[in-house]
């Protein structure tokens, strides 16, 4: 196998940034955009099967209920009969959200297909290379680019406008539109999300509870909080969200943006070259670890969310490189270890919370970072390398498969 996280450093160059942000309906994309995916270009290759199978094994399989990865793949290869089954017990299958498919015509198998969702909506058919996306960058180490960027005397954005042309802002203002629709919806939205543990949708609440006497501080942090519940709140409720990295961290960067945005009046312009700067601690991530919380835990999915978060923010008040690495590389470090443990498999409880504590914790690493960055030790390569190792460490229980922590609570 290729695709795990012992073999990340052996590749070379990164993909696009539209491979990072990647817009789909929640509440995961390793567990329903993924496996969505991997039905419909298997659905298109057997277009005259009478019959599929799929069965989940891992994580896809410990969670996949309270994913709804079972209903995803009925819906999408409807209407064509599909029996989904749930190995739990199988360890042998090369990544941690495998699945494999059949197709049937005349009760005789006809073609199979194992697929791997490896993260931040992205799959890999085993034995195929025309599955991999296209290498387009190629310096794939926040030193190499930061050397470049100095060089050319560019800022981190305009390295990726080099690379990737005058398409990805097209893209990324999509990408900026779909965000900010998610958090509006969100803030009007009330109810209780979808899946059985009878979670009150609680963005709308918090927008709308100002005090009398609320300082700027507490107003801040309010209503910061309240855009991250929003976002997070309809990746659960399965509606249309932005991979930043993943479904259950998608709501930190765009928080922040929002917010930040709203205050100060920077121009949607400004905002997309943000969302470029914290694309490429995305890639970087994605790259040398993993934003995959069955294979690195939370720390991949959130950790990096707030790395990203900070280094938009960081590019945003135009701090230099060196600030804007000092900021990410905090958000990173003092996510090292955090747990993957959705309570009943569900993108709820603690990835709401969770969200929001880190689009704080964003704004807060990029003042600390104006403030010391000439006094750090530790580099962005650094501590993406020991969250790739500390990845290694977390037990399977602790890695998106609701067997550890808060997920064994009984509520």
């Amino acid at each position: 196998m290729t695709n795990d996280i012992y073999s990340k450093k052996e590749m070379n160059g990164m993909e696009s940034l539209n491979q990072l942000y990647r817009i789909g309906c929640g509440p995961s994309s390793s567990h329903t955009m993924g496996p969505e995916k991997a039905c419909v270009i298997f659905k298109e290759k057997n277009e005259d099967a009478d019959s599929f199978k799929v069965i989940l094994y891992g994580s896809l399989a410990k969670t996949g209920k309270g994913h709804c990865t079972d209903s995803v793949i009925e819906n999408t290869l409807a209407p064509i009969p599909t029996t989904v089954e749930f190995d739990y017990d199988k360890t042998d299958i090369g990544h941690p959200n495998t699945m494999e498919l059949f197709a049937y015509k005349n009760g005789e198998q006809v073609d199979f297909a194992r697929v791997f969702s490896v993260g931040g909506g992205r799959i890999e058919f085993e034995g195929s290379s025309s599955a991999k996306e296209p290498i387009v960058y190629e310096l794939s180490t926040f030193s190499d680019i930061k050397a470049y960027c100095r060089e050319k005397k560019y800022r981190l954005w305009q390295y990726v406008d080099e690379v990737e042309g005058e398409y990805i802002w097209e893209y990324l203002a999509k990408v900026w539109r779909t965000m900010k629709d998610a958090i509006e919806r969100g803030i009007e939205d009330e109810g209780i999300l979808p899946g059985g543990l009878e979670v009150q949708k609680k963005a709308k609440y918090l927008y709308n509870m100002e005090h009398i006497g609320e300082s700027a501080e507490t107003r801040e942090n309010r209503e910061v909080c309240s855009y991250a519940f929003a976002v997070s709140e309809q990746n659960a409720s399965g509606h249309t969200i932005v991979t930043a990295p993943t479904c259950g961290a998608s709501g930190v960067l765009p928080a922040v943006l929002y917010y930040m945005q709203l205050k100060h009046g920077f121009t949607d312009r400004q905002v997309l070259q943000a969302l470029a700067t914290g694309g490429l601690i995305g890639n970087l991530v994605k790259t040398n670890a993993s934003i995959s919380g069955a294979e690195c835990g939370c720390q991949a999915e959130i950790g990096t969310a707030c790395a990203m978060a900070s280094a938009a923010l960081g590019e945003l008040f135009g701090l230099k490189r060196g600030k804007i690495e000092y900021a990410a590389e905090i958000a990173i470090e003092h996510h090292l270890g955090l747990t993957c443990d959705p309570i009943c498999g569900l993108v709820q409880i603690p990835c709401i919370e969770r969200n929001a504590v880190a689009a704080m914790r964003a704004i807060n690493a990029v003042n600390l970072a104006s403030f010391l960055s000439e006094t750090r030790k530790i580099s962005l390569d650094n501590v993406i390398e020991t969250m790739r190792k500390t990845g290694l460490d977390i037990h399977a229980a602790y890695r998106e498969t609701s067997e550890g922590g808060l997920a064994t609570l009984n509520i």
